[in-house]
């Protein structure tokens, strides 16, 4: 078992929203936290404007796949932030969840998808900081 507290990023299609934010809690977090991604409906690649625009970052999301949502990530993870995904979210007593209410980038353009990172970028700091202090 991890010391390292483990956090689950949901979101419908597991192919924009949180995959920006788990790359970004790889890369801000250095190995501290272990970050973890799901979608109750995954797509089957990740969103083309979203790997685009996380490069822009230094980022690189575009080698991870989309993944199914399962009790046992739930279960694995101590906090769960859910994106869109309502109740097909498995509920644990004991965990801590977080709803963050972002737009889907699918269907969008490079500007809108970049406020969205950004947005991403922002809640993962803060979550970050929250984790570890």
């Amino acid at each position: 078992m991890s010391d390292k507290p483990t956090v689950l990023f949901v979101c419908v299609h597991n192919a924009g929203r949180s995959q920006m934010a788990a790359g970004y809690l790889r890369a801000l977090a250095g190995g501290r936290i272990d970050v973890l991604s799901a979608g109750s409906e995954p797509k089957e690649s990740i969103n083309p404007v979203a790997v685009g625009v996380m490069a822009e970052e230094g980022i690189d999301i575009a080698a991870h796949a989309p993944r199914r949502l399962t009790t046992d990530a739930v279960r694995q993870a101590d906090v769960v932030v859910t994106m869109g995904c309502g109740d097909a979210c498995p509920v644990f007593p004991g965990k801590r969840y977080e709803d963050w209410e972002l737009d889907d980038p699918a269907g969008q353009d490079a500007a809108t998808v970049r406020s969205i990172r950004d947005d991403i970028r922002r809640r993962v700091e803060a979550l970050i900081e929250e984790l570890e202090s």
